[in-house]
């Protein structure tokens, strides 16, 4: 008699396989963190952001951009851990990622956003629309070649293909497109949107194969109760929750990308562009 009645699964997605391949054991680096945002001038802002403009922008718009200029601010975050040094990035991108299906099922795929902290939100909005409906449509050629690649490696080997991709990718710092593999392919950090699943708070977990030291967990809006001066009003809050990895992300980067991102999300009108 076994201690636990199992079923193999014979059939599991291509990121399935991958999270399978990345995490070994519990053994990381992560620290984590989360932040309470007072949400009505970001709603405000979007209001009359797709008033004006006709784009459907979301509070994952916004928090990936309050990610590119929270990492503008503090340049030391935005780095790669190499031969056990830091090196820093040259450029800040940010990917969200996309829920797609796949044989019927949810499945996970990315979307980066490259000099994000340089570009509009109209272009932002844009691009990201263009490049999720691409991906669902299975119509992004680079990622359906990684795709349809790592479908074909056994789980078996999966933990040891991810270390020698990583180490080729960034130890080595080799560009393998030609392989069919995506430059860089998740960027500066990631932003995954827990709240579009009715989730108030959640970490998610660091990537080693995609040496990314920041990803960002925006949650559920929630209409509560807030003080304001000596009156109790409704308001709307969000929980941020957000996981570095402490090899390169510490304290005082934590507090200052906390700062940069509170005051954009919570003061969008002063912090993004103008809508007059």
């Amino acid at each position: 008699m076994p201690n636990v009645e199992l079923s193999h699964r014979q059939r599991v997605s291509p990121f399935r396989k991958i999270a399978i391949g990345t995490w070994q054991d519990a053994y990381d680096p992560s620290i984590y963190g989360s932040m309470r945002l007072r949400m009505d001038e970001a709603q405000r802002y979007i209001d009359r952001f797709r008033e004006k403009t006709g784009r459907k922008l979301t509070v994952t718009h916004l928090v990936a951009k309050a990610v590119a200029l929270a990492l503008k601010e503090c340049p030391e975050a935005n780095a790669v851990l190499r031969w056990n040094g830091v090196y820093q990035r040259k450029h800040i991108d940010v990917s969200v990622l996309v829920v797609m299906e796949h044989e019927g099922k949810k499945d996970l795929s990315s979307a980066k956003l490259e000099r994000l902290d340089e570009r509009s939100l109209s272009d932002v909005v844009d691009e990201l629309e263009a490049r999720a409906a691409k991906i669902r449509a299975r119509q992004d050629k680079a990622l359906e070649g990684t795709r349809q690649s790592m479908r074909g490696v056994p789980g078996l080997f999966m933990n040891g293909l991810l270390k020698v991709l990583s180490f080729l990718l960034y130890t080595l710092n080799l560009d393998l497109r030609w392989a069919g593999l995506p430059k860089d392919a998740l960027g500066s950090a990631v932003v995954t949107s827990i709240g579009s699943l009715g989730l108030d708070i959640g970490y998610v977990p660091l990537l080693p194969y995609a040496r990314v030291p920041i990803l960002v967990a925006p949650g559920r809006i929630e209409r509560v109760p807030v003080l304001e001066g000596d009156q109790v009003v409704p308001g709307h809050m969000m929980n941020l929750s957000a996981t570095f990895d402490h090899r390169i992300i510490d304290g005082s980067h934590a507090a200052s990308l906390a700062t940069t991102v509170r005051k954009v999300l919570e003061r969008p009108f002063e912090h993004l562009e103008p809508l007059e």
